[in-house]
């Protein structure tokens, strides 16, 4: 593995942005400084262009025209290598509600995944979104496989994962709930609050029990409703109130719209926003009919002008978005300083999922996952393990 300099960039990392080289060496960042020796080292000239820690995507079904339900190692490679050309090095493929065999399914092809190591961005585990959520809230979630928490389904799942699950997106007013957060919080897998119709004093037992995340913020989640006549508080408000409270929000300018995004950054904060695709397998596609989920027990959904919906036009079907879409998007929307939305979409990423020692920023013993792109969030290069996968 031959050594690498990145000259003359502007670093983006931890909120903030200063001048120096990079040097990489054993997939690892080994110096930062204003002159490092360049002899024995693969240059590449970052001078006018920016540098930050690889892009950390927490919640993506797929891309490339390949799903993670799909199954197969070559469906995984493809996704991969899609949002690895997109400045993601990490990220975490995410499952639909589906019948339970499917589910084992999908937990028996990433461990195969995992193990072939394909090119592209790397795998930080599962992120089951469902099946144990509220139908009010289900969004494009299959109506068929919305179902409450049983101890026999998760738990044979659980260990037949061995580790492999990293989180669980769930409602945690269901019924059985709170009895699946005591495992998951025992097995150390990130616990967080999605499609659900949770009141606000149910989100305070929730954060209690160990959901400290909510899964695409605004999207699928109760607000203030009035009951006769009094008002009550929902997940939103929830999330606003707690600031030990993570929010993920889809940052393809759509699901959340400008005037939500701002009053997101101010309430919240870059340390506490996770940016996210939540791509389907459009994401890096053209406009046309796509299946959601599995193409053995997925639904049509249909993308047309950048946005994936269900055929009936009744609710967006994820996102199409890539993760440089979704910096450049939030960045310019916000007007915020660039090197706080490139924080949301590396260190609070890395931080939520707790391998911030490692990953989502550019610091000395850090892995040597690195994007370099120009003044319009375009990649130029991609490094994932001090070895360069793409460049444009």
């Amino acid at each position: 593995m031959k050594k690498i300099l990145i000259k003359g960039g502007t670093i983006l990392s931890g909120g903030e942005q200063r001048e120096a080289d990079i040097l990489l060496e054993g997939g690892k960042i080994v110096a930062i400084a204003t002159e490092i020796a360049t002899e024995g080292c693969k240059i590449i000239d970052a001078t006018g262009q920016y540098v930050s820690a690889g892009f950390i995507d927490l919640h993506t079904h797929g891309g490339g025209g390949a799903d993670f339900m799909d199954g197969r190692v070559e469906d995984y490679a493809t996704a991969l290598a899609t949002h690895a050309k997109h400045g993601t090095t990490l990220l975490y493929p995410t499952t639909l509600s589906s019948t339970t065999e499917s589910l084992h399914e999908a937990v028996a092809a990433y461990k195969k995944a995992k193990q072939a190591s394909p090119k592209g961005a790397q795998m930080g585990g599962l992120h089951l979104e469902g099946p144990y959520f509220a139908y009010e809230m289900k969004g494009a979630q299959d109506p068929r496989y919305l179902r409450n928490p049983e101890a026999e389904e998760y738990l044979t799942l659980l260990d037949e994962a061995d580790g492999a699950i990293a989180r669980w997106s769930l409602a945690p007013e269901l019924e059985g709930a709170a009895q699946m957060a005591t495992e998951l919080r025992k097995r150390g897998i990130v616990m967080a609050m999605g499609h659900t119709n949770a009141t606000f004093e149910e989100c305070e037992k929730a954060y209690e029990a160990g959901f400290t995340h909510m899964t695409h913020f605004f999207s699928c989640m109760s607000t203030i409703t009035r009951r006769n006549a009094y008002r009550y508080a929902g997940v939103v408000e929830y999330g606003y109130y707690n600031d030990g409270v993570t929010c993920e929000l889809i940052g393809d300018g759509i699901h959340v719209p400008q005037s939500l995004l701002k009053l997101m950054f101010k309430v919240k904060g870059a340390e506490r926003i996770a940016l996210c695709t939540d791509s389907m397998r459009g994401a890096g596609m053209p406009d046309g009919v796509y299946m959601l989920g599995s193409l053995a027990e997925g639904q049509e959904v249909v993308v047309e002008d950048g946005v994936a919906k269900l055929m009936d036009r009744s609710a967006f079907a994820g996102s199409v978005a890539t993760m440089d879409r979704v910096v450049r998007t939030v960045w310019r929307l916000t007007e915020l300083p660039l090197a706080e939305i490139v924080r949301s979409a590396t260190q609070t990423p890395a931080r939520i999922m707790g391998i911030a020692e490692k990953k989502g920023s550019i610091e000395v013993g850090k892995d040597a996952d690195i994007v370099i792109f120009d003044k319009d969030v375009t990649i130029l290069h991609t490094i994932i393990g001090g070895e360069v996968f793409y460049q444009k």
